[in-house]
């Protein structure tokens, strides 16, 4: 399982969506994560689906690391579907046991379980096609105004940028420790919830000392290169906007805009 967590892994390309301004990305993706919560209904949706998988095609990303990133969370998806399809009122269909399955509570399943494979896949993709450093320079630029309001914009954003960064590399370090423990003899599959939980402690001990250790190197190596935070700071890569993010600026308004109009006519 932890080799599908593909969160914060970036895959260099030439595409025209690796090509792009991750301000432009980052503002279209919140559109994109507004518009697939307020809009209802088949069309609609198809709409966000067919917006994505037109993304996924341009990225150049093969459609199954996509689908590859979905697999952590179909707990979550099935558990949010069955709390929607048992408790959700309204017309009855049929019963199981002491649970009644409604003709509402079976759309609003189905819609919870797909706004949720749209966030995490459209979520992914984004990083996918952007470098860690660039989604901290592109959200520092778009909340540099917080800074007349002495928010702390380029430490939040460096946070964001090395805990992406620290993802792929927790999960090796993790499949590490793991493999160390089953060749000594240790057991994560079989026995009960509670077996397996136990099992986990050798694991989670030393990758939280691993963690620690690498947090306390990257601190040492900061301080010896003198870094004091975003002042004074200069870029080797400035951000522009190009004619890519205005092409995808507008198919990005037009079907967003279209899920939301055929949601308010239907």
């Amino acid at each position: 399982m932890l080799k599908d967590i593909t969160l914060g892994q970036y895959f260099p390309g030439s595409s025209p969506l690796h090509r792009m301004d991750p301000r432009s990305k980052l503002l279209i993706l919140i559109l994109y994560i507004v518009t697939i919560f307020v809009v209802k209904g088949f069309f609609p949706y198809l709409i966000c689906v067919f917006a994505l998988a037109f993304a996924v095609i341009v990225s150049t990303i093969p459609p199954k690391m996509v689908l590859r990133s979905l697999k952590p969370i179909l707990i979550i998806v099935l558990f949010t579907g069955l709390l929607n399809l048992f408790y959700t009122p309204g017309v009855e269909l049929f019963r199981v046991w002491i649970f009644k399955v409604t003709r509402e509570g079976l759309a609003t399943a189905a819609t919870m379980a797909l706004r949720i494979m749209l966030l995490v896949a459209s979520t992914s993709l984004l990083t996918y096609t952007t470098s860690p450093m660039a989604l901290t320079d592109a959200l520092e630029n778009l909340l540099g105004p917080l800074k007349k309001i002495k928010v702390p914009v380029h430490e939040f954003a460096m946070m964001m940028s090395i805990a992406l960064r620290f993802i792929p590399t927790l999960i090796e370090e993790t499949n590490k420790i793991m493999s160390a423990q089953k060749a000594r003899g240790a057991d994560f599959e079989s026995g009960n919830l509670f077996s397996r939980a136990k099992a986990l402690v050798p694991v989670l001990v030393p990758l939280f000392v691993s963690a620690f250790r690498r947090a306390e190197e990257l601190a040492t190596a900061m301080e010896c290169r003198l870094y004091h935070g975003g002042e004074g700071r200069t870029r080797l890569h400035t951000l522009h906007y190009g004619r890519v993010d205005l092409i995808a600026a507008i198919l990005a308004l037009v079907l967003c805009g279209g899920a939301i109009a055929l949601h308010i006519l239907l």
